[in-house]
């Protein structure tokens, strides 16, 4: 019995240093604001819960945020800043949600501890709060990260999209420096969340125009999307990604990949690739033999993404209000 308890409390005290050692060298750690804000995280979380218990949308929308706003410039909160022409306008962008809960936080820590804690790590901070609310894995975030001064819809070209070929995806994923495994893992977050009809209806009529539907899909799922999403129907009619459990961060969006079941194109190709497919049968397998915990993978994956070229120190500045800089 003192073995099945002291076990998972070491294997987490290494977690938490593993996810600190990753954080080292790139100028943020784990509890940077515990002397200057030492109440930044809870406020953070408090205000998460609060927006979430209303709208539990905006679990996804965080989550989704914080990875478009990493692999544009890097970490650094460019994706919150307003203006005709900013990340936050570009196409990939414009159904991102939960600002608000980003502008509450950032208010309540202002008053709390003006000009200390960066708009960058409460999106960071926010994310995993996101998780965590959908029954998925806590883990250490590391802080110190500074807001951008730059933000260009141009830019937004870095990010994957729903119709990128594997090689595309590797290499977007790989010009971050992430790697295939990363990847499948943090593909795994649409475990949670939502997809507009228009990202993946033209899989299920006219699929490169063959007049048939993508013959990945899985034959008796089909119906069931062409009854949630009819063609020439209203493309903007929102579908749950995980199929059966898309309000709950678990490793099923996996199983649906094996059973031909992915919403988005680029989402099902991780089950036809091979290098890919090894990470997704990895999640699927047994823990400890030929698996992964897709929990403790999606934590690591977390922390490594979070630490894209992140501006600390001198760099950047600590914004005042998100939307705009000083």
């Amino acid at each position: 019995m003192g073995c099945s308890i002291q076990t998972p409390i070491v294997f987490f005290l290494w977690l938490a240093m593993a996810t600190t050692t990753l954080a080292l060298g790139q100028g943020t750690r784990v509890g940077f604001y515990s002397k200057s804000c030492p109440r930044a995280e809870s406020i953070i979380q408090s205000t998460v819960k609060a927006h979430f218990q209303s709208n539990p949308t905006v679990a996804p929308g965080l989550l989704r945020m914080h990875f478009h706003d990493c692999f544009v410039r890097g970490c650094d909160a460019s994706i919150l800043i307003d203006g005709p022409s900013t990340e936050k306008a570009a196409g990939p962008n414009r159904l991102l949600r939960g600002y608000e809960v980003i502008d509450d936080a950032k208010n309540q820590l202002e008053a709390a501890c003006p000009g200390v804690v960066s708009c960058a790590d409460i999106l960071a901070l926010a994310a995993r709060d996101s998780v965590v609310l959908t029954n998925g894995p806590r883990w250490a975030v590391p802080t110190g990260r500074r807001d951008g001064r730059v933000s260009l819809a141009s830019d937004t070209n870095n990010l994957p999209a729903f119709n990128d070929s594997m090689d595309v995806q590797k290499r977007k994923f790989a010009d971050q420096g992430l790697t295939t495994q990363d990847l499948v893992t943090l593909v795994g977050g649409h475990t949670i969340g939502t997809s507009a009809c228009q990202f993946f209806s033209y899989r299920l009529y006219n699929f490169n125009s063959t007049g048939a539907a993508d013959p990945s899909i899985d034959p008796a799922f089909l119906p069931q999307l062409q009854a949630l999403c009819p063609q020439n129907g209203d493309g903007t009619k929102r579908v749950g990604l995980d199929n059966g459990s898309a309000n709950k961060f678990d490793a099923s969006f996996f199983t649906n990949l094996r059973n031909g079941r992915g919403m988005l194109e680029s989402d099902q190709k991780l089950w036809t690739d091979d290098s890919t497919k090894y990470f997704v049968q990895r999640f699927l397998g047994i823990r400890g033999l030929l698996g992964l915990s897709f929990n403790v993978e999606f934590g690591k994956s977390m922390v490594k993404m979070s630490n894209i070229k992140v501006k600390t120190g001198s760099k950047g500045e600590i914004r005042k209000v998100c939307s705009a800089i000083n």
